[in-house]
């Protein structure tokens, strides 16, 4: 008789509300990145979208509230309701990683880890707030593996931060998306050969087709890479 045999596809967490629309667009990417011809070969996705945890700039750089507490339960909440792994599209948080990681059993994958493992230059740009770029956590990755990391002018990097809160706030894109290419511009000027969009905000505007050097999108990475943990080991044959 034939029939279908299958090993279980995982289901995949997302840590989201850092901030919604980023957490919208990892779940749309991840979407785009299964390969299905119908509804029921899709994985399944487990969203906890929490927006009132606390700023993670603010925390890390000027004494804030610390995220780590809520963020450590949004995992919890995510295990409990069936998630096999935990994909995280906020940059800055992986600053709490190896805590949130105390608080399951579940796997949560390293957003900055498998971005830098993508890159192939030797020289890039890098773009997030400042949380994320004072902290050194693109930095250090980058050194292990000999790659050499620009980031902005002081004045680029304000209108980085800039940009980023506008988009939480809801603001129009174009002018946004403008102020970022100049960015990077001057980024490729002092020889970067790539940039990476350290911040799950950038994500949303910053397109490869818009410029003219690689862009190593941190989002569309941890997309890919959720996706691979969530199918691997998973086949589908007749017998």
């Amino acid at each position: 008789m034939n029939g279908e045999v299958k090993t279980k596809k995982k289901t995949i967490g997302i840590l989201g509300g850092m901030g919604p629309e980023a957490s919208v667009a990892l779940f749309r990417k991840i979407i785009e990145k299964t390969p299905a011809s119908r509804d029921q070969d899709h994985l399944r996705v487990i969203i906890d979208n929490n927006p009132a945890i606390p700023d993670r700039t603010q925390a890390i750089l000027h004494g804030g509230e610390s995220p780590l507490p809520m963020l450590k339960a949004s995992a919890q909440v995510l295990e409990q309701a069936g998630a096999d792994l935990i994909a995280m599209p906020c940059n800055s948080a992986h600053y709490y990683l190896a805590g949130i990681r105390e608080a399951v059993k579940i796997p949560i994958l390293d957003m900055i880890e498998e971005t830098v493992k993508a890159i192939q230059e030797r020289v890039v740009g890098f773009m997030a707030t400042d949380g994320t770029v004072q902290v050194g956590l693109y930095h250090q990755a980058c050194e292990k593996r000999g790659i050499e990391v620009l980031q902005p002018e002081a004045e680029d990097q304000k209108a980085i931060m800039g940009v980023i809160y506008s988009i939480k706030a809801g603001q129009e894109k174009l002018f946004l998306k403008q102020k970022t290419h100049r960015v990077v511009r001057g980024l490729q000027e002092r020889g970067a050969e790539a940039v990476i969009a350290g911040c799950t905000e950038l994500s949303l505007i910053l397109k490869q087709d818009e410029i003219a050097i690689p862009l190593y999108d941190a989002l569309d990475i941890l997309a890919q890479a959720a996706v691979n943990k969530a199918l691997s080991g998973f086949r589908s044959r007749r017998k």
